[in-house]
């Protein structure tokens, strides 16, 4: 194994504090989802980290597989849920948008993003994952 990158952050106060990574690039307040505070949450920044990972697996799948594509739109659902013992989960949904490749091929590409998107990887098995592409869920998701 090669480690290409390692994050760090530090979380004081959990849901209702602050988040900062070492680098300075980060900072921000956190607040609950529902809470009367100001402030992003948990579950925004898994969207926009699974998001952004998602989009740039689609792009590595088309370049290997010489598809040229428009731009790739990536809009992630993340929600916090809660089961009937009132224990807590997460579920996303993800519904990717592809300029300039027909439907067939917009599919294609997501399934195969899908098997190599480090965040898919990670949550495969774990929580509940919905592919969408042009709003339409992918009928064989894997």
């Amino acid at each position: 194994m090669k480690t290409l990158y390692t994050a760090h952050a530090t979380v004081i106060a959990g849901r209702n504090g602050q988040a900062d990574t070492s680098d300075n690039q980060l900072s921000v307040k956190l607040a609950k989802p529902s809470g009367d505070k100001t402030g992003t949450n948990p579950e925004q920044l898994f969207a926009c980290g699974y998001g952004a990972c998602f989009g740039s697996a689609v792009e590595a799948v088309a370049k290997a597989e010489n598809v040229t594509t428009g731009e790739i739109k990536v809009q992630a659902d993340v929600s916090l849920n809660q089961d009937d013992k009132g224990g807590y989960f997460i579920s996303a949904a993800l519904n990717v948008t592809i300029a300039d490749v027909d439907k067939a091929t917009a599919e294609h590409l997501v399934q195969k993003a899908h098997h190599v998107c480090p965040y898919s990887k990670a949550t495969r098995g774990n929580i509940e994952v919905e592919l969408k592409v042009n709003n339409e869920p992918l009928k064989a998701a894997a």
